[in-house]
């Protein structure tokens, strides 16, 4: 059986707390941009042309992952399992969106398109340090139970 929580002997290595580091400013930059655009669009509510209501939808549901996002690299970098697997995914599943979203014309304002376009470089951090080798490799050794 799999432990859950990775004992702090596989998290003190000066390359794991940097991966760690390094992807939890990159998450911190994705939450700071999400809530500085509802911030922004929230000012610009009476531009209907800007704050159009399929931006309020995507702005909000980029808030909420944003907000997870942070939680899952702040429970990985403490050893938690799930949730290092669960920023892998998510971070992954939110950069094919927004590649989506800055692809498809009209769908959204091109100011938003843009800062989407910004939040998916941000993310690609997050994709390749939480697949990278040193943070794959602290939890891919199997731990039991004693």
């Amino acid at each position: 059986m799999t432990t859950r929580v990775l004992g702090a002997e596989r998290l003190n290595g000066e390359s794991v707390r940097q991966a760690f580091r390094s992807t939890k400013r990159l998450v911190g930059c994705y939450v700071g941009l999400s809530v500085l655009t509802l911030i922004a669009l929230v000012l610009l509510r009476n531009h209907p042309g800007i704050a159009t209501d399929t931006a309020w939808v995507r702005c909000i549901i980029v808030v909420a992952t944003s907000l997870l996002m942070a939680s899952f690299a702040a429970r990985a970098s403490r050893g938690h399992r799930k949730s290092f697997l669960r920023l892998r995914v998510s971070s992954g599943v939110m950069v094919a969106a927004i590649a989506v979203i800055v692809a498809l014309p009209g769908a959204f304002p091109v100011w938003l398109r843009i800062e989407q376009a910004v939040c998916g470089m941000v993310l690609l951090g997050v994709v390749t340090k939480a697949n990278g080798k040193v943070l794959r490799s602290v939890f891919a050794a199997q731990q039991h139970h004693t």
